[in-house]
């Protein structure tokens, strides 16, 4: 069996076709992976600053927890002992 020039021509055309196709698809899809991953990274920065600042938060909450714990203490003063009888 012969194959024909027009054949092997439309083959090789359909070929580049097809390769120039899935190359622009790999491109854009690198494209917009890196956008996306650009896109996360600042969003997760964002996060981490906003614990950062509720971890602050919470630790100033706490030193002034144990603060109002020992105002307390001092008012209601030391603990009644057990009577003896």
């Amino acid at each position: 069996m012969i194959v024909s020039p027009d054949v092997i021509g439309m083959i090789i055309a359909l070929f580049a076709f097809a390769l120039s196709v899935l190359g622009g698809v790999a491109g854009m899809l690198a494209r917009q992976t890196k956008l996306i991953d650009a896109k996360l990274d600042a969003f997760a920065a964002a996060v981490d600053r906003r614990f950062e600042r509720l971890e602050d938060r919470v630790a100033r909450v706490e030193a002034e927890l144990v603060e109002v714990k020992v105002a307390i203490a001092r008012i209601e003063g030391p603990r009644p002992r057990l009577q003896q009888l």
